[in-house]
């Protein structure tokens, strides 16, 4: 039997990570999700506990000073991470895990867990396109914005860290090339 594998799926906003996500996950109903934490305000249609952990800001900085996270960082005013203790709960069930996290989050993953981890960044054909993307979604202020533009630049330069960087050019392909390189891990 193969051992449970971390696959890490990111990208800056408005890549499409979490779209090719969830299409993974319903194709592979034996994978398990990694729910992260966060300080952000939830959004009408998320679900604590599914979309994630919603906490408080002295929460998760409780998370940080007990060593409770795999990885954490905050972005846009708001705390994400990765808890332990639900990595742990899968991998001890013989559980791989699909993740859906920010670019820097994703090379923690891999720093904490390097033989589990499989990392695929998921790539847009322009920046325009992303920027169009981020807009279109209306779920921030002008600001918030502007700070998700400039945080983009930062995360493409990672690319290269990655273990396989999947062009969301086209939405089912991108689904296809990720389903691949899960299958090529878990057999």
């Amino acid at each position: 039997m193969t051992r449970p594998k971390l696959f890490v799926i990111s990208a800056p906003s408005g890549c499409g990570k979490t779209t090719i996500a969830r299409e993974v996950l319903r194709i592979h109903p034996e994978i398990d999700f990694s729910v992260s934490a966060t300080t952000r305000p939830r959004r009408n249609a998320e679900i604590h506990g599914k979309d994630y952990f919603f906490t408080t800001k002295e929460e998760f900085e409780r998370y940080i000073n007990e060593d409770k996270l795999v990885e954490w960082q905050k972005i846009y005013d708001y705390y994400y991470g990765t808890l332990k203790e639900e990595v742990r709960k899968s991998l001890d069930a013989g559980r791989s895990i699909i993740f859906d996290i920010d670019v820097l989050g994703a090379l923690s993953i891999k720093k904490y867990f390097p033989e589990e981890t499989i990392l695929i960044f998921i790539d847009v054909p322009n920046h325009d396109v992303l920027i169009q993307r981020l807009k279109s979604r209306q779920t921030e202020n002008e600001e918030t914005m502007k700070k998700r533009i400039a945080r983009v630049e930062i995360e493409f330069t990672q690319k290269n860290n990655f273990d396989y960087v999947v062009l969301n050019d086209d939405l089912q392909k991108a689904v296809e090339e990720v389903n691949n390189i899960i299958m090529q891990s878990i057999n």
